[in-house]
């Protein structure tokens, strides 16, 4: 028996909305690779006696975040478009909340007139989810083996509801600072300035881990277990990657025309050669650092420094620009980690990677793009939030490091002195040493579980 459309809403439902609800799921797909990718990181870098609980600690803190943003986090991103519509939050809430009217309806059912193109709105309900979860997941790798677990949980939840504020500050095209001139393609500032903000705070609150700087009766010297492992990891991200940047473009007619989340002018084949450049020229200064220094890390930091480098430009950049911004980015992580190894800071990825990689990435768009339209929305001629009313410029990416950064900062400022007068915030070195993974799960890393 035929489906009757007759009463329904067919164009929500047609073949092109089917082609971009794909693109849309691909970078879902492309998500999840990105946290298969960071698992295996994990297991390489993570001492034996620690792996398990490490791991199950990133998988819970990603499901916490996941699920708060199905809560309620979405509604906060979603309503730079409310808003630009003359509705407020409060709209965007009751209609995109877990249990709101069109998180919950068959896109076949809504009026266009009332929300086109739904499907793609409630698949990016899963997209940005995954981010959310991620985030976690990278606020983790700074706090790993040395947060209790409880104080973890609760933070990752209060990260997802502030990460997902932040995402509406500076994600998006009519958000408060990218409809000022603001630029961030991939959301380097939510996903990667945000988590490292909160590290500042966090790792100086927990110290180094046993045998890290200087040894301990039960750890001589921390040795990462498996570094092909973490190359594995690594590509695997690598893998995944494609897919998201797919997701960070709007899609309008003629129906192959692609801009970026920002509105600013780009093309699919331009944005994934910028990304594939990225990582070539991370690659190649990382080489020349390891090689130089002989020191095996620069080879793993260099390709992901390249990424995040030119992540927040990979719509705007061509190849050959973003191939010199990323050959300096390696440069900028040696000197931020040589740093932090001589002052026995113990945090390895977020700080240089991310506030050292991703300000440097900001910066140089604002540097080498000034003056490139953003912002507004296609459709809209006039007023505020006219199509690519506003210029890239130095300072709004500035404004942009500085506003990331302090989010995160604050946020765990304020959750560090919650957490140590009622949970407690940091797993006892003893307990560190001897192993999580025994001290809470039983497990003996020197023998077979059954």
């Amino acid at each position: 028996m035929a489906i009757e459309l007759a009463t329904q809403f067919a164009e929500q439902v047609s073949l092109n909305q089917l082609v971009q609800n794909l693109i849309y799921a691909s970078g879902v797909v492309g998500a999840i690779f990105v946290v298969i990718g960071l698992l295996l990181v994990d297991i390489g870098g993570t001492r034996k006696e620690n792996s398990f609980n490490s791991g199950i600690e990133k998988v819970i803190g990603f499901f916490i975040g996941f699920s708060a943003y199905f809560l309620i986090g979405f509604a906060f991103w979603a309503s730079q478009y409310y808003i630009m519509e003359g509705y407020t939050l409060t709209d965007t809430i009751k209609d995109w909340w877990a249990g709101g009217v069109l998180s919950n309806s068959l896109a076949q059912h809504v009026d266009p007139a009332v929300f086109p193109g739904i499907n793609n709105f409630q698949i990016f309900i899963f997209f940005l989810a995954c981010f959310a979860g991620i985030i976690n997941i990278l606020l983790h790798f700074a706090v790993s083996e040395r947060m209790k677990a409880s104080a973890f949980y609760i933070t990752s939840f209060f990260a997802a509801i502030v990460s997902s504020v932040l995402s509406w500050i500076t994600w998006g095209s009519v958000g408060p600072l990218t409809n000022l001139g603001f630029h961030d393609f991939f959301g380097v500032a939510f996903v990667y300035l945000f988590p490292a903000g909160m590290a500042m705070v966090f790792v100086r609150k927990l110290g180094a881990r046993p045998g890290m700087f200087k040894p301990h009766p039960k750890v001589f010297e921390y040795h990462p277990p498996n570094n092909a492992m973490l190359m594995i990891g690594i590509m695997t991200i690598f893998a995944g990657l494609p897919m998201i940047i797919f997701s960070c473009m709007f899609f309008f007619d003629p129906e192959a025309l692609a801009v970026s989340v920002t509105m600013a002018d780009t093309s699919i084949g331009i944005a994934l050669n910028n990304y594939a450049a990225a990582w070539a020229g991370g690659a190649m200064m990382g080489a020349i650092l390891a090689y130089s220094t002989r020191k095996y890390s620069y080879l793993l930091f260099g390709p992901l420094a390249g990424y995040v480098a030119g992540a927040a430009g990979l719509d705007i950049y061509l190849p050959w620009q973003i191939f010199f911004v990323s050959f300096g980015a390696p440069i900028v992580a040696y000197v931020i980690y040589e740093y932090m190894q001589k002052r026995n800071i113990d945090e390895h990825k977020l700080l240089p990677l991310f506030a050292g990689v991703g300000s440097y990435g900001l910066i140089m768009v604002g540097l080498t793009h000034a003056g490139t339209p953003v912002g507004g929305y296609v459709g809209i001629e006039e007023g505020i939030y006219a199509f690519q009313h506003a210029r890239i410029s130095l300072m709004m990416q500035l404004v942009g490091v500085v506003v990331s950064l302090g989010f995160g900062i604050v946020t765990a400022w304020i959750l560090s002195v919650i957490l140590e007068r009622t949970t407690g915030l940091r797993v006892s070195d003893e307990d560190q040493a001897e192993g999580l993974d025994k001290i809470i799960w039983g497990l003996n890393s020197d023998e077979p579980t059954a």
